[in-house]
């Protein structure tokens, strides 16, 4: 892997809507990942809270989220609207409702669909996924350019893992091929129906969930009733999935809005309950027999 070029962004400070006080929102870095695993270019985002002072006395969890253009700021957003990510880690920091944490966007790329989608599919139509590789490029691209140059804490309980539609599918993916790597999940709107709903058929099998996981979904995702009823049909059955193989209330928390649509507003929306449930200082549950795991955690994922 090369060295990624970086640069600054200062993050300007926003006032809290349900609050008189103004607190910054902490610094943008940007780096350039030129990737032999996809053999394109990117930009990484990173995030890092306001107290962060780079010298490592503190060390952070980390949360890494994709599709990192709509994370951070409107200019780069699919169609003007971010998640404000920034704005609301700050907050709920402030508020003590999480502890600081460093958020990692990875910008998706021209060969979003191929990356995101880990299966040869007919909906939408791709034959040439490349979604498989996704949990080696986190592995062993991404994540070593951030625990090389930022103060970060190890392991799965400090280290997360979301996205929104195929972003939320390559997530759920990812959790299947590389247990243990990460836990904490956050899963917006996934895109279950892909190659059949193999997703799902995959997920009963597995066994080594994570310690937390947050589903959300909303009920007008497509804006047709039939398409609607089978698309929230089939996050109830992976919540059934979850919840048959031991996550309790503590472990998995899943929000099907009403009337929310399949756009960065519903998922900026949802963000702060689902960064505050993945992230509070309560105690982290841990999946079962997790300590003595030795396998994959599957049976076989394809």
């Amino acid at each position: 892997m090369s060295r990624p070029a970086t640069r600054k962004l200062k993050l300007k400070t926003k006032p809290d809507a349900t609050s008189a006080l103004r607190a910054p929102t902490g610094n943008l870095w940007l780096h350039e990942l030129n990737s032999r695993i996809f053999g394109n270019t990117r930009l990484v985002r990173v995030w890092l809270p306001p107290d962060y002072d780079g010298w490592g006395v503190t060390r952070y969890p980390v949360l890494y989220l994709n599709d990192g253009q709509n994370l951070f700021e409107a200019a780069t957003a699919f169609a003007g609207v971010h998640w404000q990510v920034g704005e609301t880690a700050a907050r709920l920091i402030s508020e003590q409702r999480i502890r600081p944490i460093i958020i990692v966007g990875i910008d998706n790329t021209k060969n979003r669909v191929r990356e995101y989608i880990p299966y040869k599919s007919q909906d939408p139509k791709v034959l040439h996924a490349k979604g498989k590789c996704y949990p080696d490029f986190l592995q062993h691209e991404v994540m070593p350019l951030i625990e090389e140059r930022y103060s970060v804490l190890k392991g799965p309980e400090n280290t997360g893992l979301g996205g929104s539609s195929l972003g939320g599918l390559i997530t759920l993916y990812t959790q299947l091929a590389a247990p243990g790597v990460f836990g904490r999940l956050l899963i917006e709107s996934p895109s279950l129906f892909v190659a059949n709903r193999k997703i799902l058929e995959e997920s009963r099998r597995f066994r080594n969930w994570p310690g937390r996981t947050y589903l959300g979904m909303g009920t007008r995702e497509v804006g047709q009733a039939e398409k609607d009823e089978r698309i929230v049909a089939d996050v109830r059955e992976l919540e059934s999935i979850l919840r048959e193989a031991g996550l309790d209330e503590q472990r998995l928390k899943v929000r099907i809005e009403e009337g929310a649509p399949h756009n960065e507003t519903a998922w900026a929306a949802r963000f702060p309950e689902a960064l505050e449930f993945l992230y509070s200082d309560r105690a982290s549950p841990q999946p079962a027999d997790s300590s003595r795991s030795t396998g994959s955690g599957r049976d076989d994922i394809k």
